[in-house]
């Protein structure tokens, strides 16, 4: 049942459904959030492989710098701010 997935099994059931219809552009709001760092490297893999090899646009958040390493651009907001 659902409401017996942890919340790192329930975040890999969002990100493949997320995926599953392969969408154009994807959102991805914290993707590794409730991950372990395996699983979260091989989200974030499967994510840049889908921008750089399929033409996906991938937009993540993320405070994990090892996820940001991976970004072809960085944007931040600082002070409500939109800065690069």
């Amino acid at each position: 049942m659902p409401e017996d997935l942890s919340g790192g099994e329930k975040q890999r059931v969002a990100v493949a459904r997320a995926l599953a219809g392969n969408p154009p552009i994807i959102l991805a709001d914290e993707p590794t959030g409730m991950l372990d760092s395996k699983t979260g490297r091989l989200i974030t893999e499967v994510l840049h492989d889908l921008a750089h090899n399929e033409g996906r646009l991938v937009f993540m958040v993320s405070h994990d710098s090892r996820v940001a390493s991976l970004a072809d651009r960085i944007l931040h907001f600082e002070d409500g701010q939109l800065v690069e």
